[in-house]
């Protein structure tokens, strides 16, 4: 021991950077042509807490350095070289400090995505199934939440296994399939029972929970799945996550749940991430609604959309926009005029440029079509946008131009003119 605390002590092998360590959020390799996997770990919240002001041993601060090497060693693919270390390490599990028992299981997991980005997935679980065994004294409240991460991976893996076994059932017949079969369940019973352990722990489980679902859902256990979802999405313990609120309205909609518990799943991803792409469902709903005031939130969440510049070439965001001014104008005008107050000072040099009319009737007609027919709207028939793609259309020789030069000649100037709303147009 002595020798390689010396070995440690002289810097024989390269030093291990701060910058170079895990992070517990992605695998990442020196191997530049594997992509970064992004796996959820524990949340650092329920990691066991750092001892502070208690100075180490020379025994710990060996025990550190060789732990730092061999997570080098892995992220390097040097794997005898970690494993030599690793024979050294291993006498860190009759230490009785929790914050050196509790690395060991982290060293496990990058073993394991590395495996599982090479596509070594019987390696990986064998890791795993070793891991899962792993004891270190008395356990404690910790430990046992990293145990069940661990779990949740072999989970993972048995929920791969099921799918495969599940496709081959479907491909075969007679005494083969049945037998199949089992194995199936078999791999079922062993994946649902871990996955659904890790996702009573608060935090951001995405892929476990979606497998967890399937599964269930394969079972037709429905009841169980509305549970589980409606807990991920609504439980204040865990943390905001917007995909928790994408999987529940996701399986309320193939349950063919109500439109009015549908909105209400929307409402809140709405709250969260007003430029998701699901808010175009919940306009489109919003839109057939009875109500009032669902058709005035209607046109705001448009609106909004199209504040994301992720949304600004998308030419059915702009077709339903054109579609609820034109609806809006003659009924509801205040409505527009609200929307557009906000937007009127950064909207034309953001969507209505003479550039952006060029490149888009270029790039995309359809799409330059129904931004000039909102811009000219908006902002009149003397807009830039508008006179671009109006005139090379009509240039083209294709009478929807003209139809749409007419069109907005006549409702710029008789709905939106009042309203104050082009006076904007000089900005441009």
């Amino acid at each position: 021991m002595d020798s390689f605390v010396e070995q440690l002590k002289r810097g024989t092998e390269e030093e291990f950077t701060e910058e170079s360590a895990w992070d517990g959020s992605a695998v990442n390799t020196t191997n530049n042509s594997l992509p970064a996997v992004y796996l959820p770990l524990l949340p650092r919240y329920l990691l066991h807490p750092t001892t502070r002001g208690r100075k180490s041993t020379e025994f710990q601060e060996t025990k550190k350095a060789c732990l730092n090497y061999i997570q080098d060693a892995l992220l390097q693919h040097q794997w005898q070289r970690a494993a030599e270390f690793m024979t050294n390490y291993l006498e860190t599990l009759e230490n009785t400090s929790a914050e050196q028992r509790m690395a060991a299981p982290e060293v496990c997991l990058e073993h394991v995505f590395h495996l599982l980005c090479n596509g070594l997935i019987d390696d990986a679980y064998q890791n795993l199934s070793l891991a899962e065994g792993w004891r270190y004294g008395e356990q404690t409240i910790a430990q046992d939440k990293e145990l069940k991460l661990i779990q949740a991976y072999k989970g993972l893996l048995d929920y791969y296994n099921w799918a495969k076994k599940r496709k081959a059932v479907l491909e075969l017949d007679g005494d083969f399939a049945d037998s199949v079969e089992q194995e199936m369940h078999s791999f079922f019973r062993q994946a649902a029972v871990n996955l659904k352990e890790i996702i009573k722990i608060p935090g951001v489980w995405d892929p476990f929970v979606k497998c967890y679902v399937d599964l269930l859902e394969f079972y037709e256990d429905y009841d169980e799945v509305r549970q589980v979802l409606s807990e991920y999405a609504y439980n204040s313990k865990f943390p905001p996550n917007p995909n928790a609120h994408v999987y529940y309205y996701l399986f309320l909609k193939r349950r063919g749940e109500s439109k009015k518990t549908l909105m209400s799943v929307l409402k809140i991803l709405h709250e969260i991430v007003p430029s998701h792409e699901l808010m175009l469902d919940y306009n489109a709903m919003l839109q057939k609604s009875k109500k009032r005031k669902h058709h005035r939130l209607g046109l705001e969440i448009i609106f909004t959309l199209l504040d994301f510049a992720g949304w600004k070439e998308h030419v059915k965001a702009w077709s339903c926009l054109a579609k609820q001014i034109l609806e809006n104008s003659s009924k509801h005008l205040d409505w527009v005029r609200e929307e557009w107050n906000s937007r009127k000072d950064w909207w034309p040099a953001f969507h209505f440029s003479h550039y952006l009319a060029k490149r888009n009737w270029q790039e995309n007609e359809s799409l330059a079509c129904e931004k000039a027919l909102v811009a000219g709207i908006l902002l009149g028939k003397d807009c830039k946008y508008f006179k671009y793609v109006s005139h090379e259309g009509c240039k083209a020789k294709k009478e929807k131009f003209r139809t749409m030069k007419k069109f907005v000649k006549k409702h710029s100037s008789t709905h939106l003119r009042a309203s104050g709303v082009l006076d904007s147009c000089t900005h441009l």
